[in-house]
C-alpha cells in the first residue's frame, strides 16, 4: 500500500490529507517482476542501502534547507530505491535521505522499481 499526501490550498492556510492507493497485495507490484511499473511507498531509512554514500559528499546548506522545507510541508518528491531480492538500494535523492536522517525520521517516502542483479551492476 502507499500513501499519496494531496495538498489543497484554502482561503487561510493548506489543508492536507491521506489518499491510500495499492497495486497487490504486498504493495510492490507483481512477484513475477512483470508489468507494473513503479510504486510509491514509506521505507525504513535503515532498510535503505545507500552504494554511493562512500563516494561524495552532499552540500550542507542544500540538506539544511530540506530539512526546513521538509519540517514545514514535508517531502514533495520521492527518493528513486531500486529493490532487487528484497533488498533497497538508492542511488538518487541523497540530499532528502540526509534530511530525513538528521531530523530523526524513520521512513522515507520511495518510488521503488525492481531490479535484478544484473541491474546493479
Amino acid at each position: 500500500m502507499a500513501n499519496f499526501v494531496l495538498q489543497v490550498p484554502s482561503i487561510i492556510r493548506l489543508r492536507s490529507f491521506t489518499v491510500s492507493a495499492s497495486s497487490s497485495s504486498n504493495g510492490l507490484g507483481s512477484s513475477s517482476g512483470g508489468g507494473g511499473g513503479p510504486v510509491i511507498v514509506e521505507l525504513p531509512l535503515d532498510k535503505i542501502r545507500r552504494p554511493l554514500m562512500r563516494t561524495r559528499s552532499n552540500d550542507a546548506s542544500k540538506v539544511q534547507q530540506l530539512m526546513d522545507s521538509i519540517s514545514e510541508i514535508g517531502l514533495q518528491v520521492p527518493i528513486d530505491v531500486l529493490e532487487v531480492d528484497g533488498v533497497y538500494y538508492g542511488f538518487s535523492g541523497c540530499h532528502r535521505y540526509e534530511a530525513h536522517q538528521r531530523l530523526g525520521l524513520p521512513t522515507i517516502r520511495c518510488k521503488v522499481r525492481r531490479g535484478t542483479k544484473e541491474t546493479l551492476r
